[in-house]
């Protein structure tokens, strides 16, 4: 080969290859919307996120912002990050449908938006708990610790895809044991303890019999055990969705919440960085729906369970 051609040829092999992580894109800035940062939850998916995208780049920068589930809030979120011209936005929408409008401005700005925690249209892909899954796992517990009888409360919430995909999963659940009786499934209860206590009076107050309660996450968990202990109600199955680290101290305390279908915001909130950093140099996912699955925390296991507070 004449030494030309050699050089044609080794530059059109170099144009052809794969990018090097030279000229990989770099994650220079990230915004990170969230429900509400008055929640561990989304306390620790921040984190998570700040941690592995200053592994990727030690001088990104990370603004985490709390949405309060506030649409309004949230749309002048996003557009203050399209101002600020970030390279990623972790969204965790607090309305899945309406929020479109703002996750389109964002692509069209050339932003990657990833959703986490709950879906969001629009979104170039979702990183969430398969809470289908979460929600069974509760309720299969509530199930088989009643014996398929007996009277029960789902105490609803926000309603997102997460909260949703959860009363789904365990209204299927319960919906197989005939015994089991649903007294109230459509009460929200706001995602916070105090709205777990206001709500869980309320039932109590109305049904002289409950035997179980299912709430969609861990706060309610336990507003619900405190309202049930200052109406001295006894003897009623607490189970949630979390594996949070109030949900631990409760399930190896003196309270009535017996198990937690745990999920990993740090882990999620991770996953969701690296997904959005290849779709940011063209590496879509196969399938833009990531579902990590949940374990079921209980009183047996909790002493082994390695926690969102564990060393990571």
């Amino acid at each position: 080969m004449s030494k030309k051609l050699f050089v044609a040829a080794a530059i059109a092999a170099a144009l052809c290859a794969p990018a090097t992580q030279a000229q990989q894109k770099q994650i220079k800035s990230i915004g990170i919307t969230l429900g509400s940062l008055g929640n561990p939850f989304f306390v620790t998916l921040a984190q998570g996120a700040e941690a592995k995208a200053k592994q990727l780049n030690p001088n990104v920068k990370v603004t985490a912002l709390s949405a309060d589930y506030d649409l309004n809030k949230q749309f002048s979120q996003i557009d203050s990050f399209i101002s600020s011209g970030v390279d990623m936005i972790l969204l965790n929408a607090s309305d899945p449908k309406a929020i479109e409008p703002a996750v389109m401005r964002a692509r069209k700005a050339g932003i990657v938006v990833v959703a986490v925690d709950v879906a969001a249209a629009g979104a170039d892909a979702t990183v969430q708990t398969n809470n289908v899954q979460a929600g069974e796992l509760a309720c299969g517990y509530i199930a088989e610790k009643l014996k398929g009888q007996g009277n029960v409360i789902i105490q609803n919430g926000p309603q997102v895809s997460a909260v949703i995909d959860r009363v789904n999963g365990c209204k299927a659940v319960l919906g197989k044991h005939p015994g089991l009786k649903v007294l109230s499934s459509d009460q929200d209860a706001k995602g916070s303890r105090e709205g777990g206590m206001n709500v869980m009076q309320g039932h109590l107050t109305r049904f002289p019999k409950i035997d179980a309660v299912f709430t969609i996450n861990d706060p309610q968990a336990i507003g619900t055990d405190l309202a049930a202990r200052q109406l001295n109600r006894k003897n009623i199955v607490i189970t949630s969705v979390d594996g949070a680290p109030d949900i631990e101290a409760a399930l190896k305390g003196d309270t009535q919440v017996q198990a937690s279908a745990s999920q990993d915001p740090w882990a999620m909130a991770q996953k969701a960085v690296e997904i959005g950093l290849g779709i940011l140099n063209g590496n879509k996912p196969a399938d833009p729906m990531v579902l990590m699955p949940s374990k079921l925390i209980t009183r047996a296991n909790v002493a082994g369970y390695q926690g969102w507070s564990s060393p990571r």
